[in-house]
């Protein structure tokens, strides 16, 4: 069956939550233990409202984070980012970055992938600047987190750019390696984080 077949019968559902804490469970389902599985749920409660498919990128980070100017402002922490955004691609990342603009503001964004862009140089970045968001695709994201350039204790928000479809009508989750590097940089750091409260998980 091709994902096109499917999407000319049925009208495409936003993702919600239980999609995201069902991908977990299925995918830790054969090499966890109990004990490991439990610590790798992800209540509700770690979960912002999901993007309906009604908003754009802006009015969609605006709904989940209505006091932005203020955590903008206090912002003042090295290698981190307030909010994290996740995609499938780095073209995709600059499609994000520019349909954010009203949304962001004057802050400072950072290109967290792999194109063209070393990981020295956005280490280096990191180093010498604050910066409030960065967009980028999952396996760099998580090089940088090991490499320790990137340090999630500032992040509140992570947001993964759930429902939208490239060119041959993958989702980021249908893509296998994508997928893969989002599910270990979530249990890397981000589960804890989020279960904690410290870090909030929005769909768009």
């Amino acid at each position: 069956k091709k994902i096109s077949d499917i999407l000319e019968k049925s009208t495409p559902k936003p993702g919600v939550p239980a999609d995201l804490q069902n991908l977990l469970s299925q995918y830790f389902s054969e090499n966890r233990s109990v004990i490991e599985k439990e610590e790798l749920k992800l209540s509700d409660s770690c979960f912002l409202p999901a993007n309906d498919l009604t908003h754009s990128f802006s009015s969609y980070l605006k709904e989940i984070c209505p006091k932005w100017a203020k955590l903008r402002k206090n912002h003042k922490e090295k290698k981190s980012v307030v909010m994290l955004v996740i995609c499938s691609s780095a073209l995709r990342s600059l499609e994000l970055i520019k349909s954010m603009t009203a949304f962001r503001g004057d802050c400072r964004v950072l290109k967290l992938f792999a194109k063209h862009i070393k990981i020295k140089e956005q280490m280096n970045m990191l180093e010498k600047g604050v910066f409030h968001i960065g967009v980028g695709t999952p396996g760099r994201v998580k090089a940088l987190v090991e490499q320790d350039g990137l340090c999630l204790n500032s992040t509140k928000y992570m947001i993964l750019d759930w429902n939208w479809r490239d060119q041959k009508l993958r989702r980021m989750m249908d893509i296998p390696e994508i997928k893969k590097e989002t599910i270990d940089l979530l249990e890397m750091s981000i589960i804890k984080l989020c279960r904690e409260g410290s870090v909030k998980l929005g769909l768009f």
